[in-house]
């Protein structure tokens, strides 16, 4: 009794379409099996892509190698390619249960053959990423600038890459529209200080100044780890309108230049602060004269013209002292 109420729903839906009730129901075991046998296959794949995350973890999560980037930018793609492919599959062996599938493959490969004439910038996209992934151009937590945006690697596909800029903006860029990688975070950075300091004041003294403040700096046990070799102060690299800007650089890890170089011009300022050696000041003198007043400046009496109207006169003084 109990087995007949559960058949007879089905029964009902067999008569309906002209199917047999027990060929109904060896199909649709059919298909619970096809999606079991997806939802297994989709674990396989998490399960691999955990498995090469976790084979070039190196324990430290203080920083990202490159084989860790690399390993987590293989683990998303493995991750994202291999559920379209269950996907496509799975959806392909259900409809293959219900409907010969063999002539409609036929026709979608004639159809097919037509849309590619239409997607050739898909296919473009795709070999381009492929090639980006090979080439190990850039990773997942990478900085780059790509078709004109900067910003951090978020997600990578064999179609678009993701950035995320420091102002939180998402840009989703096609593949087969970079031609130039500009890779900051890839082995090494670079932090580049420069400082700026009086004319009047000894160049020499604020070098030392500055080359004491480094050597501090480096001994830090903050900052030492962070830092790949002995940071140096170049000294002057050029002779500005307004300072004499002096130069310091040092070798990071991978994207830790930014936190560095904030933190070497803090020390900085404080050190200069404290040996009496400021930043200049900019002081502007604007000195107010009619126009008679300038024409009788250079030319003889009587000849001055009539108008008077005021003329500016702008001297920049660099590095004056404000008081």
């Amino acid at each position: 009794m109990l087995q007949s109420s559960i058949l007879d729903p089905f029964e009902r839906f067999a008569h309906v379409f002209k199917i047999d009730g027990g060929e109904l129901i060896r199909r649709l075991l059919e298909v619970v099996v096809i999606l079991f046998l997806a939802w297994g296959a989709l674990q396989v794949i998490k399960a691999i892509a955990r498995r090469i995350i976790k084979s070039v973890d190196d324990g430290d999560d203080s920083s990202m190698s490159e084989a860790e980037q690399r390993g987590g930018t293989i683990a998303q793609l493995v991750r994202g390619v291999g559920r379209v492919v269950v996907g496509i599959v799975a959806a392909m062996s259900i409809l293959n249960v219900f409907v010969n599938i063999a002539p409609l493959l036929a026709g979608a490969g004639i159809l097919g053959l037509a849309f590619s004439f239409g997607a050739q910038s898909l296919v473009k996209d795709v070999i381009s990423g492929f090639f980006i992934l090979v080439e190990n151009q850039f990773g997942v937590g990478d900085v780059i600038e790509i078709a004109g945006k900067s910003g951090t690697v978020e997600r990578m596909t064999l179609r678009v890459t993701v950035l995320r800029d420091g102002e939180g903006t998402m840009h989703v860029i096609p593949n087969s529209t970079i031609t130039t990688v500009s890779n900051r975070t890839r082995s090494w950075s670079r932090a580049v200080v420069d400082i700026g300091v009086s004319y009047d004041d000894d160049v020499d003294k604020v070098i030392e100044v500055l080359r004491s403040e480094i050597k501090n700096f480096a001994a830090d046990p903050v900052w030492s780890g962070r830092l790949d070799g002995d940071p140096q102060v170049l000294g002057v690299e050029s002779l500005g309108e307004r300072a004499v800007i002096i130069r310091s650089q040092v070798k990071t890890n991978p994207g830790a230049q930014w936190d560095v170089a904030r933190e070497l011009r803090r020390r900085f300022k404080r050190r200069l602060v404290a040996e009496g050696l400021e930043n200049p000041v900019l002081q502007r003198i604007v000195e107010m004269r009619s126009r008679q007043q300038a024409a009788a400046g250079a030319m003889p009496d009587g000849a001055a013209t009539a108008e008077a109207s005021p003329a500016v006169t702008e001297t920049v003084i660099p590095g004056m002292d404000p008081k």
